[in-house]
This record gives C-alpha cells, sequence and structure tokens, in this order.
C-alpha cells in the first residue's frame, strides 16, 4: 500500500489530483509557456483582489499599471494574526496551516489552501523520482529535529514509519552519538539521506575521522539531500568522498515549495511549475536573468493566503541562459548556520534553535524579529523586536525549552531592542555561535 499517498489523503489533500495537474502543466510546450505563467499570475492576483482583504488593503491607494508596480510582500507584513490575512471562504477547518522557522528573524504563521499543498507534495515527489526515490517505498535516514514532548515525539515517529524513513534526531550530534548513528547504517538498508545541511557535513567529517565510506557499509544508498541550508561546493565534495554517492541541493521555502533542485545534470533547476520567480534590486526594480538581487516569489496556486512578489529574504542569480519554462539558480546567498558546542561536549547545529525559538512565535505577531548568540559555552542572548518585554512566564517557557532540546545548566539572557543589527545583504542571521 501507498501509505504516504494514504496519510496525504486522510488529511483531505487531493494528492492524485494534484499529481495530474502537475502532469499537464509540465506538457505544456516550451513555446507556450510563457503564456501559461502570465495567465497564472493574472489568475492568482485577481483572486486576491477579489476576495482576500488583507492584500487589497495592502494595494490601497497605489497605481498598479502592470505587474512590476504591485508592492514586494514582505515577512513583516505578515506578521499579524492569520485570521485576518486569509482569503474569503477559508478558515483553519480547510486549510494548511505551519509556521516559517524564522531562520530570516521574521517567524509568522502560514496557511496553504488544501489543493496547493497537495500540488507542493507532487513536485517533491517529482524532484526526488529524478534519483529514482518513491515516497512510498524508498527508505530515508532522516538528519532532521524531533519534538520532545511525548505526544509531538510519538507523532513524528509514527509519521517516520508511515513515510518509510529512520530519523537521526540533530538535537546531540556528540561523537558517542553519531557511534550510534553509524551503527543503524550497518543494519538498515537505506535508499537515501535527507536532512539538514550542517547535520550531515558533521556526520560526513565523524565519517572522515574513522576513514569509513558510508555506502561501503551500506551498499543500498543511492544518493543524499541536503536542504534548509547552504551547501558550500567543499561541503557537498566532503559529502559525496565520505558517503560514497552523489550529494543533490535542494532550496525550498515551507511557506512555498520547493524553489531550486537540482537535477542529475548537476544544474539547480528552479520550479516553474508552481511559482513565478524574479530577481529584483533594492529599488523592487525587475533585474534580467545573470545578475544578482532580492529573491522574490510568487505561488501561483495558494488561494487561501497571498504570496504575491514575496521577499524571501536571499539574495541569488538566475542563469542568463534560462528560458520561461526551464530556469536555473545559478547562485544563491544566505541560510548558513553556525554549530553550538556546548559544555558537555554536545553539538548542535544551529537549526536546532528552530524548536526552541517556536517558544517565542506567537500567531499574535508580538515578538517581530529576533537573534540568538552564544557568546560563552554556557551562556546564551536572545536579542528580540517586540510590541512588549516578554513576560516572566514566556522567559521560564524559553528556558525550558532550551534545558529540554539542549542541556541543563545554560545561562539565557533576553534583551530586547528597536531595532536589531542586519547583514550587509540586509538579511538577519539567525544564529551565531561568538565561542
Amino acid at each position: 500500500m501507498n501509505w504516504f499517498d494514504f496519510t496525504l489523503k486522510l488529511k483531505g489533500f487531493p494528492i492524485e489530483e494534484a499529481k495530474k495537474h502537475l502532469e499537464k502543466i509540465q506538457a505544456i510546450p516550451e513555446a507556450e509557456y510563457a503564456n501559461y505563467i502570465e495567465e497564472k499570475k493574472q489568475e492568482i492576483l485577481d483572486f486576491h483582489l477579489q476576495h482576500n482583504s488583507f492584500y487589497k488593503n495592502l494595494l490601497k491607494n497605489k497605481k498598479i499599471e502592470k505587474w512590476e508596480d504591485l508592492p514586494i510582500l514582505t515577512k513583516k507584513d505578515l506578521q499579524q494574526p492569520l485570521k485576518d490575512r486569509l482569503s474569503e471562504g477559508y478558515s483553519e477547518k480547510n486549510i494548511y496551516v505551519n509556521k516559517t522557522s524564522g531562520s530570516s528573524g521574521h517567524p509568522f504563521v502560514f496557511a496553504k489552501d488544501k489543493f496547493c499543498h497537495a500540488l507542493t507534495w507532487s513536485v517533491i515527489f517529482d524532484r526526488f523520482g529524478w534519483f529514482g526515490l518513491d515516497f512510498n517505498s524508498s527508505f530515508q535516514a532522516r538528519f532532521y529535529g524531533i519534538p520532545l514532548d511525548k505526544i509531538g515525539y510519538y507523532k513524528e515517529r509514527l509519521k517516520d514509519k508511515m513515510a518509510t524513513r529512520y530519523r537521526f534526531p540533530i538535537f546531540n550530534l556528540s561523537d558517542e552519538k553519531l557511534e550510534s548513528f553509524l551503527a543503524e547504517f550497518y543494519k538498515k538498508k537505506f535508499d537515501y539521506i535527507n536532512g539538514y545541511t550542517s547535520s550531515i557535513e558533521l556526520f560526513a567529517k565523524f565519517l572522515q575521522k574513522k576513514n569509513i565510506i558510508l555506502k561501503d557499509i551500506c551498499p543500498t544508498l543511492k544518493v543524499c539531500i541536503v536542504t534548509s541550508e547552504m551547501l558550500f561546493p567543499d561541503t557537498k565534495a566532503l559529502l559525496e568522498k565520505q558517503f560514497g554517492i552523489p550529494v543533490v541541493n535542494e532550496y525550498g521555502a515551507s511557506e512555498l515549495d520547493i524553489l531550486a533542485f537540482q537535477n542529475p545534470k548537476d544544474q539547480w533547476m528552479l520550479n516553474t511549475e508552481t511559482l513565478f520567480i524574479e530577481i529584483v534590486n533594492e529599488k523592487g526594480e525587475v533585474l534580467p536573468h545573470g545578475e544578482e538581487g532580492k529573491i522574490v516569489v510568487t505561488s501561483l496556486y495558494n488561494k487561501a493566503h497571498p504570496f504575491i512578489r514575496y521577499d524571501l529574504g536571499d539574495v541569488g542569480i538566475i542563469d542568463a541562459k534560462s528560458s520561461a519554462k526551464h530556469q536555473f539558480l545559478q547562485k544563491l546567498t544566505g541560510r548558513t548556520n553556525d554549530v553550538a558546542t556546548l559544555p558537555s561536549g554536545k553539538v548542535v547545529p544551529g537549526l536546532t534553535f528552530y524548536y526552541v525559538t517556536k517558544s517565542i512565535i506567537e500567531d499574535s505577531g508580538e515578538v517581530k524579529e529576533f537573534v540568538i548568540k552564544q557568546t560563552k559555552a554556557n551562556s546564551f542572548e536572545i536579542t528580540y523586536v517586540a510590541s512588549a518585554t516578554i513576560s516572566a512566564e514566556k522567559e521560564n517557557e524559553i528556558k525550558t525549552a532550551i534545558e529540554k532540546y539542549l542541556e541543563k545548566g545554560l545561562s539565557l539572557q533576553l534583551k530586547r531592542v528597536d531595532v536589531l543589527k542586519r547583514k550587509k545583504s540586509g538579511k538577519l542571521k539567525q544564529f551565531e555561535s561568538l565561542v
């Protein structure tokens, strides 16, 4: 039985319909593809202008004569209650709801209608299929976080079982823990590795120290797919050497879709099926392919919530050789996370803080921005911008979360400021270790 498809259907996501629709999109000839994109852009814009008061208010008093006149939607714009951003006819009962990680320092809750979310999964299935992988049968070695509360923990474990994957929690990546990870590769017939770049890199470095090629002990391995953080050329070379398999770079955003995925020819193909991706300068002017600028994305199918000309906070270049249908990401800047080494010797990747910062993400939008710094081995500082000082109760919740996900005995300071210091690119670095 196709358990993964079954679980999606069980949650009300029309996956079969979405798969067929994706096939139709992909069958559109190159000569007609620009028209398809223009039609979908106009269709989603018209829908939100008619049915979404949040988006209509953004355009109030603004003269719109062409697509480029539309405002660029920022994460800050979205930091207000979700119910105020939903389109007519949509509520939390008939949509998919999740939270962004806040990796750019701007956390918020987002929504997708169920067909849009099913289409997202169809694109994921399609891309993984390029490497002979099937979510219903291929066995995944998953380097991800996991909730540590009892209900959340067992819920994720059940999802892992249904999705044919074995999870390696990344909250502790000490040599002792990595040794236990390695033991599983001797016993289990994994088809592929998937997870956060920094965590997988630490595992590869551990193998390098032990002079082990992973495919030698787990011959069934076909490919490693990394996501959520930057993959630099030297890291990719290390992973391919120590794993003995190709390494594929995925670039996505949970609130949107897969944005780019490396194909078997090592080209970073952009998703032109469900997204319209633009590169703009600081003034919001569209740049030609081949020039570097901010990545702005339009979700062509999300009717529940507008993501029209949405600024991801990343900087990149679309290859000049791209066409309307076949576009390639030439360069991406951003998404680099540090690693924290704790007093116990425990090594924690920066994305661990995704699970900690969830404690301060509220749908009300009270906390607008935040960054976390490790100032000493046992000391962390959260600097944040908010409409009010975090309460003592909320501060205790954060401290409890840090103890749960990291370790006891750590010192935490919370500091409220009016403005957070940004990098030259204008992007915030959510986590930084000064140790």
